[in-house]
């Protein structure tokens, strides 16, 4: 008997396995690198680096003036500051790397994309003062859901029904979050 419960007379299947596992891999990759779009380049790359510094300074600042507080005493801009100094770091990381990186992708049509999902969670940050959560919630779920990620009709429905119904249950009913809501 061997270690793999077998006796040392049969053949091994592994290593015809780990080579058409390895085949599989690079199919993938070669696949992937065919419909990767074009890199952004150093100037797209700085770009991004400066518009993440930028962020992270913002934020710094509307964090500091909502009060950090201390280590033992923490306020309200506690958070806030700690993902400031994250993106400050970050930015200063990815202009440091200006140069050598060729991961992230050009602006292309497929960008604005992220554009209307950003734009669509602004809207819902907007609203959801006046209106409470629910319908914000939904009404983003589901463009996010049938238009950004072409699901079908009834999907995107019943997920962001469903959604807003898990949202409401643990955040207002069991955690009791004091968040704007309707009911």
């Amino acid at each position: 008997m061997t270690a793999h419960g077998g006796s040392g007379d049969e053949p091994s299947t592994e290593p015809a396995r780990e080579t058409s596992l390895a085949d599989a891999l690079h199919e993938v990759e070669a696949e992937v690198q065919e419909y990767r779009p074009p890199a952004a380049g150093p100037t797209g790359n700085a770009v991004v680096a400066v518009v993440v510094l930028l962020l992270g300074i913002a934020a710094l600042i509307g964090s500091w003036s909502l009060g950090v507080g201390s280590a033992r005493v923490p306020d309200s801009g506690t958070w806030p500051l700690l993902v400031a100094v994250v993106l400050v770091g970050l930015g200063v990381a990815l202009l440091v790397t200006v140069k050598k990186t060729s991961d992230a992708e050009r602006f292309s049509r497929t960008s604005w994309l992220v554009a209307a999902g950003l734009a669509t969670m602004v809207v819902f940050v907007l609203v959801i003062e006046h209106i409470g959560f629910e319908i914000p919630a939904a009404l983003l779920a589901f463009v996010w859901l049938r238009f950004l990620g072409r699901e079908s009709w009834r999907v995107s429905v019943v997920v962001s029904i469903g959604v807003v119904v898990v949202f409401y249950a643990v955040f207002v009913g069991a955690l009791s979050v004091p968040i704007p809501h309707l009911f």
